[in-house]
């Protein structure tokens, strides 16, 4: 924090806040790092999913077809750009997308994008997805608010769709100190849209003629941190991934750990599955009394919030929810100490009596 620090007190005293020099460098450094052609910095995670759906396309009317266990964040940023979100199941063994239920989805109604998640820092079977989607001429947004600096098949997540987003909440494995978001894209167009886009439509000063624009940009003070952080990217994810190993190890027979010890997971959430929701909830009060945090991520599916009811008549998705009945949150999070994780692996050993 102090180094940080240090760097954000030389941005403050050079008097430019919005739009400047650093956040011309991030872009250019997480460009070069995932190795995509351009990227450009926003508010934050949402903003960038609903500019890069408008970049993609998307009208007022048209569907967009995502998973409904993420957190409403895809679906919120559809519905705010006046499109129809629409679900489709995920995989048992990952929790995002599943290809063959895309497959079917879109063969049956084209949508006009489609959004995949890269759930908890497992990159999702994101080759056979854009397959599916180039297939079809459906864009593909990756939305990679948890997969800063996962990879597969030699190339990061980000980079395999028209598109992809991410988000710098200070929880994620590449984080800010406040909100700020990027969208990365290969495509000169799409990068070419959002950059108009983020600035109220303006094709020059003052002259907004790209319809739908916003206000919505990376201000100097993100991007100093976000410079310093990405440089220690690949660094905090092997610690997740090395903490994650020893939580494999410590979990009772009959916990799975949502968890692939290879650069394709950064292990941005640390998320057991119980056998029951009653297991589940009973495991959640043993670690409450050992003092170990935990939450559930995430707890309703999409198409059961009351805020989506007007999209969700008729969807039935089993497996989004009976994983949301059965999945838990523990501390994962390079900043833990070895006796915080040894803490933290002997009350999940302790587990197997209650479990």
């Amino acid at each position: 924090m102090d180094a940080d620090l240090a760097l954000v007190s030389r941005t403050v005293h050079s008097g430019w806040f919005v739009l400047g020099s650093q956040v011309k460098a991030f872009e250019a450094e997480f460009a070069a790092y995932l190795g995509a052609r351009d990227a450009v910095g926003v508010g934050n995670g949402t903003d960038a999913l609903m500019l890069a759906m408008r970049a993609v396309g998307v009208e007022p009317g048209d569907r967009v077809v995502m998973a409904a266990n993420a957190g409403m964040y895809s679906a919120a940023a559809a519905v705010a750009v006046g499109a129809v979100p629409e679900w489709v199941d995920v995989l048992p063994s990952r929790g995002s997308l599943d290809p063959a239920a895309l497959a079917d989805h879109v063969a049956q109604s084209k949508p006009a994008a489609v959004v995949v998640t890269h759930l908890y820092g497992l990159m999702a079977e994101v080759e056979q997805i854009s397959q599916i989607c180039q297939a079809a001429g459906v864009p593909l947004i990756e939305d990679c608010a948890q997969a800063a600096g996962a990879s597969a098949g030699g190339r990061f997540a980000g980079t395999w769709g028209d598109c992809a987003t991410f988000s710098f909440y200070p929880t994620k494995n590449l984080a800010a100190w406040g909100d700020a978001g990027a969208v990365v894209s290969n495509s000169e167009a799409i990068v070419d849209r959002v950059r108009r886009l983020h600035q109220y439509g303006w094709t020059s000063r003052y002259r907004a003629e790209i319809p739908y624009g916003v206000n919505s940009r990376m201000d100097e003070i993100q991007a100093t941190v976000l410079r310093a952080r990405l440089t220690r990217l690949d660094e905090g994810n092997q610690r997740r991934r090395s903490i994650m190993s020893r939580y494999v190890a410590a979990a009772p027979q009959g916990v799975r750990v949502f968890f692939e010890d290879s650069t394709a997971c950064v292990a941005h959430l640390s998320v057991l599955v119980f056998g029951s929701e009653q297991e589940r909830d009973n495991a959640r009060t043993a670690l409450d009394a050992a003092n170990v945090a935990t939450d559930v991520h995430y707890p309703i599916p999409d198409y059961r919030q009351p805020a989506m009811a007007a999209y969700s008549a008729g969807v039935d998705l089993p497996t989004t929810q009976d994983l949301a009945r059965r999945v838990l949150t523990i501390p994962c999070f390079p900043g833990l100490t070895d006796v915080e994780v040894d803490q933290v692996c002997l009350a999940l050993s302790s587990l197997q009596a209650e479990v």
